[in-house]
């Protein structure tokens, strides 16, 4: 890509040079990505790279360069080509040719590597969470922002075709404003998911149910019902697991419209059902689960988009579709080109943060919590 001498901007800030396009942007339209962290996610998003249009897996970076190399010839026939395998995150950061970067490492391993991407301008798609802890999630951003560098996060379920529905019906303002809400995740994981070395822990995880599975829904949700002002919740680790942090949440919720709430949330809800989000507002009903929505209107009529589709919310954490993360990497790639704001930009990511945080404490204190809301 090439200068035009026209500064552009990413929310309000100069671009780095080589994002700046012009005429004869087609012939540079493909971004190449590069992906940092081989774990349970990795395979997902290296699909979803080879099915996207407008993206390339230049290379792979993980700690174990032996384990990198056998992913990386796992992968060959997925990409028709073996990606390249990177020796060091700086080896990344120098590459003029990587036009941006996925993290897919554990929460507790991102700062340093944070830091060194987005000092040599490299733009960052990352997996949920942030960070483990709200205090390291909010540096990262501001990391970030200093030097004008996109910060994105892999919430994939803003982009299903259902969720666009309900957004839209919400705006248009025909269901009337939301009386009631109710969030619900009840999933499983087997014992054998918490056995792995650092799963469910405060130091690599930053916790369980709530910052490993129910952020996703306790993020859509936010997106599409404002903000929640007061929280008062109980979080408890039950006898169907051996974790450290917690695999059951409940919580009444009070938000800023004046509506009320309630979140269940587990990994011990056997065999694991979809999650779901319903608001009951003035003139109908909508749930939203699995990929599809259903609205229930007043006059009996009721209208279904989408379609059913598994979350991830039984004993594979990874059955779903990589179709969504397809969607999260291109609207990344898209909003890096024309300097805007990604889908969940990791600024407005924080709030989840903040609304785990008040949880976590209400539970600790046994009392109504109000949420912070993020600068």
């Amino acid at each position: 890509m090439w200068y035009t001498g026209i500064p552009a901007l990413y929310n309000g800030r100069p671009l780095p040079l080589r994002f700046v396009t012009g005429e004869g942007m087609e012939q540079d339209a493909m971004m190449n990505a590069v992906l940092i962290g081989l774990g349970m996610v990795a395979e997902t998003h290296v699909r979803a790279i080879a099915a996207a249009p407008d993206v390339t897996l230049r290379g792979i970076y993980g700690r174990n360069t032996e384990k990198a190399v056998a992913f990386a010839q796992e992968m060959t026939p997925v990409l028709e080509g073996p990606p390249k395998v990177y020796d060091t995150v700086a080896d990344i950061a120098s590459d003029p040719d990587v036009d941006f970067v996925i993290v897919c490492t554990p929460p507790n391993a991102r700062l340093d590597l944070v830091t060194a991407c987005a000092k040599a301008g490299k733009p960052i798609l990352m997996e949920k969470p942030v960070a483990v802890d709200t205090e390291t999630a909010s540096t990262i951003v501001k990391i970030c922002e200093d030097v004008s560098v996109p910060l994105g996060i892999v919430f994939q379920h803003r982009v299903r075709e259902s969720t666009a529905d309900l957004a839209k019906r919400l705006r248009g303002g025909a269901m009337g404003d939301i009386a009631i809400v109710e969030i619900s995740v009840p999933w499983w994981r087997d014992q054998s998911y918490y056995d792995e070395p650092g799963r469910g822990t405060y130091a690599r995880d930053g916790g369980g149910v709530l910052m490993s599975q129910a952020i996703h829904t306790l993020d859509l949700a936010l997106s599409l019902i404002g903000p929640i002002e007061t929280v008062q919740a109980t979080i408890r680790t039950t006898a169907l697991h051996d974790l450290e942090s917690e695999d059951y949440v409940t919580a009444g919720l009070d938000l800023a419209s004046g509506a009320v709430g309630s979140l269940v949330a587990s990994t011990a809800s056997f065999p694991g059902q979809p999650e779901s989000i319903t608001l009951h507002c003035a003139h109908a009903s909508a749930t939203l689960t699995g990929g599809q929505v259903t609205v229930q209107w007043r006059d009996g009529t009721t209208e279904v988009t989408g379609e059913k589709a598994d979350t991830g919310g039984g004993a594979d954490p990874m059955a779903f579709t990589f179709a969504w993360h397809q969607a999260i990497i291109s609207d990344f790639a898209q909003a890096v080109r024309d300097g805007k704001a990604p889908i969940a930009s990791g600024r407005a990511s924080l709030q989840v943060h903040y609304l785990i945080d008040a949880i976590v404490q209400s539970s600790h204190e046994k009392r109504s919590v109000r949420v912070q809301k993020a600068p």
